[in-house]
């Protein structure tokens, strides 16, 4: 009997278990990203998804709300925000947009594609420039601040932000006070979105969190994960 038999053998019958983990990110993110606090050792986590646009797909945070793990949920788009908070019911959901600056409300561009919806007219119109998607609507939502959200609902700090606003992620960054709050782990969107095959990595989201005492720990091309270099040196 050769090694793959006996293998089987030992493996298989009534009593073998199957075991795996589900995904709900776009690229297996959260697995990933569950691993890394496996090894912070953090069972359970508090994290803020802003961009959530829907409670399990494309969610990065979907995983841990499942398995018991609470936060915030930042949706502007009403139509979205109204699944989000009937799902996620056990997390604080908020129908409003990270502003950047002083302005309390600001337009939304939502468009057929609503993965896209974005505060960015540019960003807005360039994916109306492709030809397969369109404006549907632009409409004034309400806007609030990273740090007074994290500062009313998250304190200390929460342990995993996830970030994907369709052009505004190195604005909300800028405005974020690492200072003040170190989340052990960041995923964010680091890829332009194009229909021509001309996309770019956002070299600047990368510089920016290296300068803030992060490291890449794994890149999925579409999102990188970036982790605090001295958590990840206490773990």
């Amino acid at each position: 009997m050769g090694v793959i038999e006996r293998l089987k053998n030992k493996f298989s019958g009534p009593e073998e278990k199957v075991h795996f983990k589900k995904s709900y990110s776009q690229c297996g993110e959260d697995m990933i990203i569950d691993f890394i606090f496996g090894q912070l050792r953090k069972e359970k986590i508090s994290y803020i998804d802003i961009g959530c646009h829907h409670p399990t797909y494309l969610s990065n945070t979907a995983f841990f709300y499942e398995n018991g793990s609470r936060g915030v949920c930042v949706e502007p788009d009403p139509f979205l925000f109204k699944t989000i908070a009937d799902v996620r019911k056990e997390d604080i959901c908020l129908n409003a947009g990270i502003g950047v600056d002083d302005k309390t409300e600001a337009d939304f561009y939502i468009l057929s594609e609503r993965t896209l919806n974005t505060f960015s007219k540019e960003d807005a119109e360039r994916y109306q420039s492709y030809g397969s998607k369109k404006i549907e609507s632009v409409v004034k939502l309400p806007l609030m601040n990273v740090n007074s959200v994290i500062e009313k609902h998250l304190l200390p700090h929460p342990n995993f932000i996830s970030l994907d606003v369709e052009g505004m992620d190195m604005a909300i960054l800028q405005s974020f006070d690492f200072k003040k709050f170190r989340p052990e782990v960041f995923c964010i969107e680091s890829l332009t979105y194009t229909e021509n095959g001309t996309e770019e990595k956002i070299t600047s989201i990368i510089n920016f969190m290296q300068e803030q005492g992060y490291f890449v720990y794994a890149d999925t091309y579409i999102n990188s994960i970036f982790v605090d270099k001295q958590s990840w040196k206490n773990r």
